[in-house]
């Protein structure tokens, strides 16, 4: 495996305001020019591409220019390889970049396309999208009136993008809703916060992280260092529900918090030789630049607190590289629902003009060599979201993406994938008002580590368990 090299390769996130969740995203110029194609252009194909292209400039009933022909061509060829390769013009290029630091303009939603429509991934929390009520698997199928269908994804972001403080109408269909849901969202500046932490009783710390950011590494130590200055930690739980990924290297420094030094954190394969890479828990894997390691600051009993972490279907990418490397350690106990299953990686290869192509040009492996692609983490403990065995919301999951990889390691992980994770046996009738169910409008919110939040406080039993166990055996 090729060593990792920070002056190569600048990983950057894809958390913007409408596109597909779990990025892992490297930004760097591959050698793909210098590769030697042995076969040749395809000149056949190419001429009929040529006919093709001369037949619309001349005889199309409105004239089209050059640029938004070719730039369509592009388009056209990546969006139908993979659900996450994509051309990205300079608005979306520049967004991607912006994104990076955590601050961005939007709605707050992480879509993709279905069937001609834009789907819901997850909205991210805290924004305009989240607090509004709109929900994983919602499908939009118009904007401002207009219909989204014909619209390529990066087009329906467009008109979801614009200035903060002005207004969009979108309408979702969702399912079991027998109508049509019109909401109106005012666009804001979206400010993710990428740790949250706090002592939810004393002994017990927890620790969630929304997304993975340039500074999620320095703002886990910080989170860590506080919670320790409140007492010495007997467990905690480390939260990754409904976070869609971002950056690698924080990956790497967060899994390396809890982890000892220099074990291996992921691997990647591809067909080129730099997408096999192996990424170990070490300063040069994790930090950008020449800044002080912030690792070092962490309280060294937070290498063996008891640890569960918490996921979902929401969680992806970067998300699943921290839980299966965890899982694969046996560093924690991985608490929840099966996770999204994004297992590929997307080098951003910048174009003339500010623009660029995202291509998925790797899948990557849990230190066991596991491939999560199209099956995800799979938890130790499966605890749905509420005591009744529901799901709060319909899940979506890479497996659910039209033209997804197929995981290359488990020829039955697609299928596994799809199958139930428990049995809706015996589940009693839900109750109208419950706490743990959507209100009418279906706008109730869970708020995370709360008495209401089930699969935090089966968390928590389970690191009080884990003590008393732990206690008997001193």
């Amino acid at each position: 495996m090729g060593k990792f090299e920070m002056s190569k390769v600048k990983t950057i996130s894809l958390t913007l305001g409408g596109f597909v969740a779990g990025a892992l995203i490297s930004l760097h110029i591959p050698a793909l020019a210098d590769k030697d194609v042995k076969a040749g252009l395809p000149i056949d194909e190419l001429r009929t591409f040529a006919e093709v292209y001369s037949a619309i400039k001349q005889g199309y009933v409105e004239p089209v220019e050059d640029k938004t022909m070719i730039n369509n061509a592009i388009s056209g060829m990546l969006s139908n390889l993979d659900p996450h390769s994509s051309y990205l013009d300079a608005d979306a290029f520049k967004d991607l970049q912006v994104g990076t630091q955590g601050e961005f303009g939007g709605l707050g939603i992480e879509v993709g396309m279905e069937d001609g429509l834009v789907k819901v991934v997850s909205p991210i929390e805290d924004t305009p999208a989240y607090r509004a009520g709109v929900k994983s698997g919602d499908l939009i199928f118009k904007l401002d009136d207009a219909p989204v269908k014909g619209l390529t994804l990066n087009e329906a972001v467009k008109k979801m993008r614009g200035k903060p403080k002005t207004p969009i109408r979108i309408s979702i269909l969702r399912k079991g809703e027998t109508k049509p849901i019109e909401l109106t969202l005012i666009r804001e500046v979206i400010k993710v916060q990428s740790v949250k932490s706090k002592l939810v009783e004393p002994g017990y710390g927890w620790v969630r992280i929304t997304q993975f950011q340039e500074n999620t590494v320095a703002d886990l130590a910080k989170a860590l260092s506080g919670l320790y200055k409140q007492g010495n930690l007997q467990g905690l739980v480390l939260d990754l529900r409904n976070d869609p990924g971002g950056l690698l290297n924080s990956a790497i420094g967060v899994s390396a918090a809890f982890l000892p030094p220099d074990v291996k954190i992921v691997s990647t394969d591809g067909r080129t030789p730099d997408a096999k890479q192996e990424f170990l828990a070490r300063p040069q894997d994790y930090l950008r630049g020449t800044r002080e390691d912030p690792l070092k600051t962490i309280p060294v009993e937070a290498k063996k607190v008891p640890m569960v972490v918490l996921v979902n279907s929401g969680s992806a990418s970067a998300s699943e590289i921290v839980a299966g490397a965890l899982q694969d350690y046996k560093r924690g106990v991985i608490l929840g629902t099966q996770t999204f299953g994004k297992g590929s990686v997307q080098s951003v290869v910048p174009l003339p003009g500010n623009t660029a192509i995202k291509l998925t040009t790797a899948r990557y492996y849990t230190p066991d060599g596991r491939s999560i692609q199209a099956k995800g983490i799979v938890p130790d403990i499966i605890v749905e979201e509420t005591p009744n065995g529901s799901s709060g919301s319909a899940r979506v999951r890479e497996a659910d993406l039209d033209r997804h990889l197929v995981n290359d390691r488990e020829k039955e992980a697609a299928k596994e994938a799809q199958k139930p994770q428990t049995k809706a046996a015996n589940k009693p009738a839900k109750e109208k008002g419950s706490k743990d169910e959507p209100d009418e409008e279906g706008t109730a919110r869970l708020e995370y580590a709360s008495k209401s939040d089930h699969q935090f406080q089966q968390a928590v039993n389970l690191l009080k368990g884990l003590k008393i166990m732990q206690n008997k055996v001193q």
